[in-house]
């Protein structure tokens, strides 16, 4: 890994990103920018003063790109600028783009206008009859294209000139983890050089807040936002819902340093799983316990060499229950003992943002020769028993890092990583 890109609650850029989480700032706080929210206390982990002209290239494409394009085409930029990548520098058809990305869902406003041209003067009900000839005219001639899941790798591909493989990834929050085993084979396969891979990701939506809502369990309300997620903690309530995105920059190590490339970290092994049962119920635990033994395997490693582990700490009773349980089958009598950081507590869940995001925060953190810590943790919950780091971050020589994702659908996606 030669470059990273951050565009998180926290703060825009690896600088500002690292300076919030040594301090022990929380990203989640009171909804400000954006449109209504239906969550409780309207917090959540937003990106504040976000200018998408900053960051992309072809400043007329912004409007056929929605929030989370925006946000993903701007962490691709800046870990291009932070791998010293200028423009013509590398070969376009050994430069290619691997990206993760939620289901991309239209806000209301998006589609009152042609929605309200089909509804019927008599009766006040939407006629579907009259959507072809009367609804469709009125939408936006480009609106589809401001809501693919795979736009994201496209206009980071036009923007980088990356002509090698380019390739989106749609699952929630397994998504970034999986951007990068791929983008680590394509490399290994010698179809590539270098890869764009990353993934952006909002929770912070008109329609996907209701789903949250419905589907989820979200935190209580509570005096201070700030301490509202709470991974792993007996007094935990739920998660907080978020945005956000980044991008690294992964590339074949004799090309970093013929061109003199500060090499950040190395990926040494990736794995993924789902399970579910005939009914179509997801086992969370079996699903993560299968794809860390097969990233472990990946990295031809043992569990007793990992120095810790960036947890997805969803922040609910149930999931981070469920997800200790796996940590301790996987790593046995040394799960109580093996540090595990949780950044959720500071950025809420981004859906396919949050996995590049948090294992960017152990990559960096490593840098200063530390682990980050996991806010809002004061009390141990003994049903997950585990060796939280909380408080500060903790002094660390241990390189080697698992990041962990999971849905709750059941598919889980490990990432077995090294600080440089």
């Amino acid at each position: 890994m030669t470059g990273i890109g951050v565009v998180s609650p926290l703060a825009i850029g690896v600088d500002a990103f690292w300076a919030g989480v040594q301090a022990g700032k929380s990203g989640v706080a009171p909804i400000e920018t954006l449109e209504y929210i239906p969550v409780p206390q309207q917090i959540g982990g937003e990106v504040k003063d976000f200018n998408a002209a900053k960051y992309v290239k072809q400043k007329k494409s912004i409007k056929v790109m929605c929030r989370e394009i925006q946000l993903g085409v701007a962490s691709a930029s800046l870990a291009l600028e932070h791998a010293a990548i200028e423009e013509g520098s590398i070969d376009p058809e050994r430069l290619g783009v691997d990206f993760g990305a939620n289901l991309m869902l239209s806000p209301p406003k998006d589609l009152a206008r042609a929605c309200f041209a089909c509804v019927d003067e008599a009766s006040h009900r939407f006629n579907y009859d009259q959507w072809g000839r009367q609804g469709l005219s009125d939408m936006e001639p480009l609106w589809l294209l401001k809501y693919l899941p795979n736009m994201p790798a496209c206009h980071i591909g036009i923007a980088a000139d990356a002509r090698g493989p380019n390739n989106s990834i749609t699952l929630d929050e397994a998504s970034g983890n999986l951007v990068l085993g791929e983008a680590l084979r394509v490399i290994a396969r010698g179809h590539a050089d270098m890869m764009i891979a990353g993934a952006t990701g909002t929770r912070l939506h008109a329609v996907k807040s209701i789903h949250a809502a419905m589907w989820d369990e979200l935190a209580a309300p509570v005096a201070d936002p700030a301490t509202a997620c709470r991974p792993f903690d007996l007094a935990r309530t739920g998660q907080v819902v978020g945005e956000g995105a980044c991008t690294l920059i992964l590339e074949e190590e004799t090309h970093a340093i013929a061109r003199g490339a500060s090499i950040l970290g190395r990926i040494l092994g990736a794995g993924s799983s789902c399970v579910l049962d005939r009914a179509g119920r997801p086992n969370i635990t079996r699903a993560l316990v299968l794809a860390m033994r097969s990233a472990l395997n990946d990295a031809r490693i043992s569990p007793r060499d990992v120095g810790h582990i960036n947890a997805h700490g969803l922040g609910t009773p149930v999931a981070d229950r469920l997800e200790a349980a796996a940590i301790h089958e996987v790593f046995g009598d040394y799960a109580p003992d093996v540090p595990v950081t949780a950044l959720k507590s500071a950025l809420g869940n981004s859906g396919s943002g949050c996995g590049v995001l948090e294992l960017a925060g152990s990559l960096i953190g490593l840098a200063h020769g530390v682990v980050p810590q996991t806010l809002n943790f004061q009390t141990p919950d003994p049903d997950c028993n585990l060796n939280v780091v909380a408080g500060a971050p903790l002094a660390s020589s241990n390189r080697v890092f698992m990041k962990l994702s999971v849905t709750r659908l059941g598919q889980a996606s490990v990432i077995v990583a090294a600080g440089a």
